[in-house]
């Protein structure tokens, strides 16, 4: 509920697969540990070779996204598409040239993503599918993309003054009223996914 949307993606190659598999990358929803998630982000950055983009979406720029596409998931292909593009912008740096770009397919159609797609970028193999995150590139953006989530947790945190917590818990909703309480109800427009129904069960209106 809190925090930014984040999108990532990264450039493999085969002489990455042993030390990232040795060092235990491996999707992100398998980390409990936002320790460990910042440990594997760093050997994943400090892959020789290795190119990569992160795309964090706060939440001012996300409600105002989603008011304007009103899906998620157009706003998550908008997200993969920018990530893309930007890798593509340094393809000349990948060795060897990349011929395909592998994502988790999030939505029903598999045109969303290509979709979003400038005409420019069209040049490599999409390719989407369920639970690509097994794939060791998808697993590793996923590394990144929750790495990133999380400073973008802790940047709430030390802007507020408490801890803001993670997920859509009790928790959540406490902290909102808090954020209501000391703010105003605007705050929430800057530090939240508004349209999410903790929103309501924040102004009492959802139990």
């Amino acid at each position: 509920y809190f925090g930014p949307l984040t999108v990532a993606g990264g450039y493999i190659n085969k002489d990455m697969v042993e030390p990232w598999e040795q060092a235990g990358l491996m999707d992100s929803k398998r980390v409990s540990s936002d320790k460990r998630i910042a440990v594997l982000a760093d050997v994943i950055r400090k892959t020789k070779g290795c190119i990569y983009s992160v795309v964090p979406i706060g939440p001012a720029a996300y409600n105002r996204l989603n008011a304007k596409m009103k899906s998620v998931n157009k706003m998550l292909a908008w997200g993969h598409a920018r990530v893309i593009e930007n890798l593509m912008l340094r393809k000349d740096m990948m060795q060897p040239p990349p011929v395909r770009a592998i994502s988790d397919q999030f939505a029903r159609s598999k045109s969303t993503i290509a979709d979003a797609l400038m005409v420019s970028w069209r040049e490599i193999e999409l390719v989407q599918r369920h639970k690509a995150e097994s794939d060791l590139a998808v697993a590793a953006a996923s590394i990144l993309a929750r790495d990133a989530f999380v400073h973008g947790i802790d940047q709430l945190t030390q802007r507020l003054g408490f801890e803001i917590p993670k997920g859509a818990s009790q928790k959540v909703i406490e902290a909102g009223r808090r954020l209501i309480d000391e703010h105003g109800k605007d705050i929430l427009n800057e530090t939240s996914k508004v349209h999410f129904k903790t929103t309501r069960k924040i102004f009492g209106e959802e139990v």
